[in-house]
């Protein structure tokens, strides 16, 4: 009786098999489309005459002699020196992930664990600040780091998205701590271990997928963001995505549409890489802080 009940009938598999092909094709195609463009020249991949020279790259073999092209990318990367920003990128992201997990960890323990009533309000107070607008929270840094010439440095940056990122962070962990029983810091402490001992040796092991979900909610923080890079930072150390906008142009200069689209693709590639080598962990880390107890 209980197989008949949960066994799911076949049309209603199969609808979740068409949304699922729905979402695939919805999700997907955009990325796929911009990636087989970015071997094209600009007259095929925006092209107003014929949609279908973005296929078949008339205008590419004219002009290049082949039907692909790689000119976008070695524009991108080498003439317009995509590369600098690429590395500034990952200085920046690594910082902040780095900075973000180890003060959210000690914070989000510490506050799991004090028992006290502040800490609910403590929480509350940050997700205010993290709720607001980043360019808010940036134009109150602006005249500080003018005033001490701090402006268009890395650090600034990666201070300001700590300082942006610290309260979600700090949410996030804290959740992760209170589904974890107290009697594994006792019985550690019984055994001889410090508080900071048991933290370290049994507690972290324990929510390393909750590490794992939040660093990587840090990173794409980090590595997606516009309006502090584009703020803070000078042209020379700019990151990838306000790089990307240069190759956009704007209405005094020119820009390289193809460049954009070799950079958008290249940005991309490395998120997909990203969450595919840590899927388990991050289903993991997401199941145990939605389900507590």
């Amino acid at each position: 009786m209980s197989e008949l009940i949960h066994r799911r009938p076949k049309s209603f598999t199969f609808l979740i098999w068409i949304f699922v092909l729905f979402w695939v094709i919805a999700a997907g195609f955009p990325f796929l489309w911009t990636m087989w463009g970015s071997f094209k020249v600009q007259g095929d991949f925006f092209s107003k005459a014929d949609w279908t020279y973005a296929i078949s790259g008339v205008r590419t073999q004219i002009e290049t002699g082949a039907a692909f092209t790689n000119d976008g990318y070695f524009g991108a990367w080498v003439t317009k020196s995509f590369w600098q920003a690429a590395l500034n990128t990952m200085i920046v992201v690594i910082s902040v992930v780095i900075i973000s997990l180890t003060l959210g960890t000690l914070g989000g323990y510490a506050l799991a664990r004090s028992g006290k009533k502040y800490a609910f309000y403590l929480l509350m107070l940050a997700l205010v600040f993290r709720a607001m607008p980043h360019i808010t929270l940036v134009s109150g840094y602006l005249l500080p780091f003018f005033e001490w010439n701090l402006w268009g440095h890395l650090p600034t940056a990666i201070i300001v998205m700590v300082a942006i990122n610290q309260p979600f962070t700090l949410w996030m962990l804290h959740s992760f701590f209170l589904n974890i029983p107290k009697d594994l810091d006792e019985s550690a402490m019984v055994d001889g271990c410090t508080r900071f001992q048991a933290f370290r040796h049994v507690i972290v092991p324990v929510m390393w997928p909750g590490v794992i979900t939040t660093g990587l909610f840090s990173f794409l923080l980090a590595y997606n963001d516009f309006t502090v890079t584009a703020t803070l930072l000078s042209q020379s150390n700019q990151t990838m995505i306000p790089k990307i906008a240069s190759f956009l142009g704007t209405t005094q200069v020119e820009g390289n549409v193809m460049f954009a689209v070799a950079a958008v693709v290249s940005a991309t590639v490395p998120l997909f890489i990203l969450v595919m080598f840590f899927q388990r962990q991050i289903v993991s880390g997401l199941t145990a802080g939605a389900v507590k107890g």
